[in-house]
């Protein structure tokens, strides 16, 4: 599929778009991150490994990019994003039953994870849901349809968005030039992907224990 070529490869196209785009580099990333995090139905778009592959790239001067200016897309476009999908989640729970199509759009199943994921750590999650995939782009709109106040939900948004774009921009750029990583990118992604999903799989073994222990 394009969509997983572009991803386990997203450093190789990454220098196409920076080769054939150059300065208008740092909008493509702001907007597929603000995407990924701001549109409900796009979770599957790489957000962890594109800040990586971009903030690897940003320290080696043949590429010509501004580490900070890489950092100040990504942070726009996270806090930006969970906002705008806060406001989504808000009007598919005052609408969604009037607009059928849209609900039909959401993938249901990511959007139960996100939610008891959100139900089992509170505020919190609109932070530490940044740095697992699918749930970073659901439980924003979980907290727009639960009405969390929006000043509360700002708080935990900018805390969010300002250490996980961050970290990884940070991560990219100690380690994204190394040449065991630079040869094995794509294993390193698959790596970063499933440490990501691993708290969502421990909570869903434990909940399956748990019923089954319940029968018992």
């Amino acid at each position: 599929m394009p969509i997983i070529n572009f991803i386990l490869h997203i450093d190789h196209h990454l220098i196409e778009i920076v080769n054939q785009f150059g300065n208008w580099t740092y909008l493509i990333i702001f907007s597929i991150i603000f995407v990924e995090t701001g549109l409900v139905i796009f979770p599957f778009l790489p957000g962890d490994s594109l800040i990586f592959a971009a903030s690897s790239m940003a320290i080696n001067q043949k590429y010509n990019l501004n580490i900070w200016l890489i950092y100040l897309a990504v942070l726009l476009a996270a806090i930006l994003g969970d906002a705008c999908n806060y406001e989504i989640g808000a009007y598919s729970v005052n609408a969604g039953s009037k607009h059928s199509w849209f609900n039909r759009l959401i993938n249901q199943k990511n959007r139960l994870a996100a939610e008891q994921f959100f139900n089992r750590h509170g505020p919190i999650t609109i932070v530490i849901g940044r740095f697992i995939p699918f749930i970073r782009t659901f439980v924003p709109f979980i907290s727009g349809g639960s009405k969390m106040h929006y000043g509360k939900f700002s708080l935990y948004n900018i805390v969010g968005g300002i250490v996980w774009s961050g970290l990884f921009t940070i991560i990219g750029a100690i380690f994204g030039n190394i040449p065991l990583v630079k040869e094995h990118f794509s294993l390193l992604l698959i790596a970063i992907i499933l440490i990501s999903v691993l708290p969502i799989a421990m909570i869903a073994l434990k909940k399956q224990f748990n019923q089954k222990k319940e029968l018992h």
